[in-house]
């Protein structure tokens, strides 16, 4: 499996994400990170992540793209026991990572809470 995140691991598909926040996915926060799931059929690769900062907490762009940029690359290097995981049950996840904080994080922080994160899905897949 490469180490990338490519474009069929984006969540992109109006309907999924309407279902994932009208009801019905799990949620859970490890701050700075709010993390909501679904597990859902007829996607193009195990996970479809989605990554979401908001405008009010950060109103320039550039601080938002930075930390969407951090929360991609702390799943990127993370990703691979959650997808294992999920092929050997061959089932299929929709995610949405929400940033909570109103101040920017550095990322070795960010990739400890994306490791927690990971591991909590995880450990819900399993049972």
């Amino acid at each position: 499996m490469p180490n990338t995140l490519c474009k069929s691991e984006r969540l992109d598909k109006k309907k999924v994400i309407e279902k994932m926040f009208a009801g019905g996915s799990r949620s859970f926060s490890v701050f700075p990170l709010r993390v909501v799931y679904l597990p859902v059929e007829g996607l193009e690769a195990p996970v479809s992540i989605l990554v979401s900062v908001s405008k009010r907490r950060f109103k320039r762009a550039v601080k938002r793209n930075r930390v969407k940029r951090q929360i991609r690359e702390a799943y990127r290097k993370n990703k691979h026991e959650l997808l294992q995981v999920l092929q050997d049950k061959e089932q299929q996840l929709a995610m949405a990572f929400i940033y909570l904080s109103d101040r920017l994080t550095d990322s070795a922080e960010i990739e400890e809470r994306m490791k927690i994160a990971l591991a909590r899905i995880k450990e819900q897949v399993s049972l």
